[in-house]
């Protein structure tokens, strides 16, 4: 993202407009004025997205955002209200799924109980009357590849969960579509298999080139996998972008509070790119969108790890003193919250890895120095931030 040019009339905010959602280069999936309701309830609107050929996306957002609807008008299983889809240059809006190129994969697996993992596998094939020897060879291929040789005279029920998740994955690849789509696929699967499976579905991805869209309400899964991701909010795509620009530079509120964990505080924009908060007065770097003049209630989102605790300068503005009241235990970090002098009694979570907590003697109770990262403050008009 360009940082605006500092006028001086006042900060200027992250926020900007509704994002046309398009990546540079020649689109492989192109979605155009999408439209969805249901009666009198407004699914989807105005969705616009292009995705390039190759690129792994994933469709991020709460739920009732409206990611599975376009997922499913993507594969055919929903009809769009307004709106059209172009897949290779070819108008797919109103094809039946079985005229659109994609293999899908869906969060309860769908596999067929009574039909051996090698049939399930060949479904695909064997509707399309390939020849049986060409099908015995792509499926111990496919089998091969997502690490399950040797399992083709199993039945679903005597694999488990992660392993019925390749067996879909496979069965989706079998006939080598253009697109993969991939609805939660990982949500029933306990953790460690979770975050293992995701990490070979990547590497699959990346191998065998095919252009994916993933989607998941799972940040950490969104970050860890993605070329771009796209995050949705009440049928609206709020913001596109890699895995870093959607969590260092949030373009609206819902995106900064939804990705990652992060602080926000109320603020007043001061002029320039001045903000002050409680008796603190912070320089920001240059915000994209219009200035907020001097004045007006602003909201800033900072990560709890946009801090500095050594060494310090005495002269540094963003210096604070504060409180520990509490502490949150993740791991190898944690979230100390504290109360922060001259903030009018709004409190910072800040992180810490497990040696800084003893380096620094972060306990409930102690008192505090450190300094903010001020340049990665974002900056919101406060209504629209509460919007």
């Amino acid at each position: 993202m360009h940082a605006a040019r500092d006028d001086g009339a006042g900060i200027r905010p992250a926020a900007v407009p509704a994002p046309k959602a398009a990546a540079t280069g020649a689109a492989y999936l192109r979605l155009e004025g999408v439209h969805k309701r249901f009666g009198g309830f407004t699914a989807l609107q105005a969705i616009d997205l292009d995705i390039p050929r190759g690129e792994f996306v994933c469709f991020l957002g709460p739920s009732g955002c409206g990611k599975t609807t376009l997922l499913r008008i993507i594969a055919g299983l929903e009809v769009q209200s307004a709106g059209r889809l172009l897949q290779a240059g070819r108008d797919i809006s109103v094809l039946p799924p079985a005229q659109r190129d994609y293999g899908i994969v869906f969060q309860s697996y769908a596999l067929f109980p009574n039909l051996t993992i090698a049939d399930n596998v060949a479904y695909g094939l064997v509707n399309r009357r390939q020849p049986r020897a060409q099908i015995a060879a792509r499926v111990q291929e496919l089998l091969a590849l997502v690490g399950l040789s040797g399992s083709g005279a199993k039945y679903p029920a005597q694999m488990s969960g992660g392993q019925q998740q390749r067996v879909a994955l496979a069965r989706a690849l079998a006939t080598s579509p253009g697109l993969l789509l991939l609805d939660e696929p990982l949500s029933a699967l306990d953790a460690i298999v979770r975050v293992h499976l995701r990490n070979e579905i990547r590497a699959l991805q990346r191998e065998l080139g095919v252009t994916t869209i993933m989607v998941t309400h799972d940040q950490e899964e969104a970050l860890s996998v993605a070329d771009r991701i796209v995050v949705m909010n009440h049928g609206v795509i709020e913001q596109v972008g890699t895995p870093t620009e959607v969590y260092r530079e949030p373009a609206t509120p819902f995106v900064a509070g939804f990705i990652g964990k992060v602080n926000r505080l109320d603020a007043v924009a001061d002029g320039g790119q001045w903000v002050r908060c409680g008796d603190q007065r912070w320089q920001c770097a240059p915000q994209r969108g219009p200035a907020v003049r001097p004045g007006r209630p602003v909201a800033l989102y900072l990560r709890p790890e946009d801090r500095v605790v050594g060494p310090l300068r005495e002269d540094d503005p963003a210096l604070c003193e504060g409180t520990v009241l509490g502490i949150e235990f993740l791991g190898g970090n944690c979230l100390a919250e504290v109360a922060v002098d001259g903030l009018g009694g709004q409190r910072l979570q800040l992180q810490y890895s497990l040696n800084q907590m003893d380096e620094f003697h972060v306990r409930h109770g102690a008192r505090m120095r450190f300094a903010l990262r001020t340049d990665r403050l974002r900056v919101f008009e406060a209504q629209e931030a509460s919007a």
